[in-house]
Formats: structure tokens, C-alpha cells, sequence
């Protein structure tokens, strides 16, 4: 198991394919990347194979190129996730057709509700140090998996976070990066109708979620699996008698954290302290 990038043939596959449609309508990287919403870096890195194209920017790129199905069939045989730890994989593929999420996280703010400089802070900080091309490549596939928070997917995921207080209140990567943090959970929470936050308070003499952080989904059969991740491990659970157990760890933990309403009122004062 090792968190190293992956570099794949089908990547590199689909940003020639996607550099030629875009050369063919007479379109430079920079004139594309704002008709798809996404930035010149991004575009073309895709192009060279090094990043995951986003379930929406396939689309985006698709109705602008005119590629006539051409980008959506080579994007289904992309066959790995450059960024995402091997153990990861799995889920991340779960992920993208879950119909809900739950996270409980006490170590660090979820993936899905980071900034690009907290998820820089948390790989500069666990040793060893990555280089420059190996922690460009995690945060780029951490911010794409955040396409799935989107309101516009068809149906729209429904996501329950938990989160520890103690996880904000540590400030990690300093002050800075901790306010343009929290500006981004609350804006996360308060804009996305289909994201409840909740926040476990500092002092919570009753806690079912000692065991450690976990996360369930609910595939379109209405099949839930776990996830538990450690230190450089992880394990998808499907057994349905432990993903019971850990539902109902989940449903005491949502009782005993502060209600999404009283959650957004500690994030703004949090703010508005720092």
C-alpha cells in the first residue's frame, strides 16, 4: 500500500484525444479552460496525462468541443486515480455513483470540504516530505472528488458530515490558512442544500465515535458500505452486520453533536476569533 501517484496509458490517452478535439475547433488551452470553468493548469495537465478529468469537465468538454460522445467513452476505461493512496481506490470509485455519504472525521477536515492550501498544510506535515509533482497530483485528485458535493448531479447526493471541533480549533497550517478554511465550510454548508454539517463539541462526556473516524455510503441499490482509514491502511467494509453496528454509531454521534444550525453559529464565532 503506498500513497505514490500513479501515472496511467488511459489518462495519457484521454488528454491526446482531448488536446486534438480542442486543436481541431481552433481553441488555445487558455481560451478553453474558461468555457469549461476550470483553470489553464488544470486543462493542461489533463491534456498531459497527469490529472483525472472531473466527471464535469468530460461533460463541459464535451458540448464545447462537439466531441460526439468521443470524450465520455474514453473517460469510462480511465483505470486509475493519479493522487489517491491504493486503498483509497475502491471507495473513491463507490463514491462517484453513491446516492449518500456519511464522514466522521476527528483527525483532519474531510476531503470533501477542503482548501487546496489545508490539504497542502496536511501533506507537508506527515513525514516523509512528497516532492513537488507527488503532492500537486494529491490535492489535484482530492479538490476533483469535490465535483461530488455538486447540487447539479442528476440526482443530487445527499452528504452528513460530522466533524470534531477539536479538529478546526488546532489550526493546522497556521491562522491563515485556517480562516480561508472555515470562510469555506460555512460557505459549503450554507450553499449546498444537499451538505448537513455538524460539529462535535470539545467537552462530550458521552462519545460513541471513540473507535476512530469512519464513513458509510448508500449505492443507487440501496446497498450501504463502511470505510475505515488508519495509518497507511484502510478497509471497505460490505459485511452487513458490522455496517450496522457502525450505522449505529453513526445515528448516536449525530444526536450527541450540535445540531447543522448551532454548528454554522460555532463556525462563524470560530471566525470571527481569529
Amino acid at each position: 500500500m503506498t500513497d505514490e501517484p500513479e501515472y496511467s496509458e488511459s489518462l495519457k490517452s484521454f488528454g491526446e484525444v482531448l488536446k486534438v478535439l480542442r486543436k481541431r475547433t481552433g481553441l488555445t488551452q487558455e481560451q478553453f479552460a474558461p468555457m469549461v470553468r476550470y483553470s489553464v493548469p488544470m486543462v493542461a495537465s489533463i491534456e498531459q496525462g497527469r490529472r483525472f478529468p472531473p466527471p464535469l469537465f468530460v461533460e463541459r468538454s464535451e458540448s464545447v468541443l462537439d466531441g460526439l460522445g468521443v470524450l465520455k467513452a474514453a473517460a469510462k476505461h480511465l483505470s486509475r486515480r493519479p493522487g489517491l493512496a491504493n486503498w483509497f481506490r475502491q471507495w473513491a470509485q463507490l463514491e462517484q455513483e453513491a446516492i449518500a455519504l456519511y464522514t466522521y472525521e476527528c483527525r483532519v477536515v474531510p476531503g470533501l470540504l477542503q482548501t487546496e492550501a489545508y490539504a497542502r498544510a496536511i501533506y507537508l506535515s506527515v513525514p516523509p516530505p512528497p516532492n513537488e509533482d507527488e503532492i500537486n497530483e494529491r490535492i489535484s485528485a482530492r479538490l476533483a472528488r469535490q465535483e461530488l458535493l455538486s447540487t447539479k448531479r442528476r440526482p443530487p447526493r445527499t452528504f452528513s458530515f460530522i466533524i470534531e471541533q477539536a479538529v478546526l480549533e488546532r489550526q493546522t497550517g497556521g491562522v491563515d490558512v485556517t480562516r480561508e478554511l472555515l470562510d469555506h465550510v460555512i460557505e459549503t454548508a450554507e450553499r449546498h442544500w444537499n451538505v448537513e454539517l455538524q460539529i462535535m463539541p470539545l467537552r462530550q462526556p458521552i462519545h460513541a465515535g471513540l473507535d476512530g473516524p469512519l464513513q458509510l455510503l448508500e449505492t443507487p441499490e440501496n446497498r450501504w458500505f463502511a470505510y475505515s482509514e488508519g495509518q497507511d491502511t484502510g478497509q471497505l467494509i460490505s459485511d452487513p452486520k458490522v455496517v450496522s453496528l457502525l450505522h449505529q454509531r453513526y445515528a448516536k454521534m449525530r444526536s450527541q453533536a450540535l445540531t447543522p444550525e448551532d454548528s454554522l453559529s460555532l463556525l462563524r464565532q470560530m471566525r470571527g476569533a481569529l
